[in-house]
């Protein structure tokens, strides 16, 4: 079965990618869930516009990546969120915040889908995070959970 990618599936490829994989993979597993769609001859825009959205955000190369970093790793990122008495915060920090955090805090958009979270954050203090910038280059990010 041809199959579009429309999200990165670990050992299959990229978002865009056009792969041959079994039917049954495809069919009760790719397709349903989102992360592929059904490969026609009207599908190559579609690879064309998914593939213009992931350049649009990617970094541009190596060198713009090792810069992002420097910025990234220069001082820890606060993150405010809700949390109880003791420490401990009303679910965990997601990474959607921690993206918006490091917006404000070095300039550089960070795409939420390259902050990889080890363990869920789910107590005050100061946590590391790491964020996959290129093929080659990874930021650790200190981040300070901080109450709101």
């Amino acid at each position: 079965m041809k199959l579009i990618l429309t999200q990165e599936v670990t050992g299959l490829g990229a978002p865009g990618d056009v792969v041959e994989v079994k039917d049954g993979y495809g069919r009760n597993y790719l397709v349903p869930r989102g992360l592929a769609m059904r490969w026609t001859r009207g599908g190559e825009k579609t690879v064309d516009s998914i593939k213009a959205a992931r350049a649009s955000r990617a970094v541009r190369d190596h060198d713009h990546a090792e810069q992002i970093k420097t910025k990234l790793e220069a001082q820890p990122v606060a993150v405010k969120v809700r949390a109880g008495a003791g420490g401990r915060l009303f679910g965990a920090v997601t990474v959607t915040e921690i993206a918006g955090a490091l917006a404000d805090a070095s300039g550089e958009q960070v795409d939420k889908r390259t902050i990889v979270v080890t363990n869920p954050i789910k107590s005050l203090g100061a946590h590391e995070v790491s964020v996959k910038l290129h093929d080659e280059v990874s930021a650790v990010v200190a981040l300070n959970v901080i109450p709101a």
